[in-house]
């Protein structure tokens, strides 16, 4: 018989998926290593899932398992693993202005991982510094040194492009 614990995970796991998803690829900002993310978190919830349904705030404790698993990715060992010699080109990005999507998400890339992810908590989940603190285990002074780091990285990476103004062409 099915432990009614492995339920309520499985209903958990596929309520939150969409949200997992879309935090791991903000992070990571490529599909497949979102994915290698999530499954991963998912993996370590599913061990710990009798601790963490208990948690105050299931889906901060979630949340924080999966911003540590993109922060700790780098030190494990498979992610040295080069599958080629030269790493591939990048996807050609479309620049259809300053606000497209597309060259923002280039951008963030680019900017350090724990940087990253303390724009990604801040701006595009509008978490407030001291839950954000909290998930990294830094403090609230680290964070906010991070966050105006991390604009600073992300404009000077936005004004290097060469945008094209559209509305002046005919």
């Amino acid at each position: 018989m099915r432990d009614p614990s492995d339920q309520e995970y499985v209903e958990y796991v596929t309520a939150r998926m969409p949200a997992l998803r879309r935090l791991a690829y903000l992070l990571a900002g490529d599909e497949h290593r979102a994915d290698d993310l999530v499954q991963q978190a998912i993996t370590t919830l599913y061990l710990k899932w009798r601790q963490a349904r208990r948690a105050d705030h299931l889906d901060a404790y979630v949340r924080t398992m999966l911003v540590r698993t993109f922060l700790n990715e780098r030190r494990l060992a498979w992610s040295r693993v080069r599958l080629f010699r030269d790493t591939p080109d990048p996807a050609p990005v479309e620049e259809d202005g300053i606000e497209d999507r597309h060259v923002v998400r280039a951008a963030l890339a680019e900017v350090p991982r724990r940087q990253r992810a303390v724009l990604v908590l801040r701006f595009l989940y509008d978490l407030p510094v001291d839950e954000v603190a909290e998930m990294l285990s830094c403090t609230s002074g680290t964070v906010k040194s991070q966050t105006s780091r991390g604009l600073a990285t992300l404009r000077r990476l936005l004004e290097q492009r060469e945008f094209v103004d559209y509305s002046t062409m005919s």
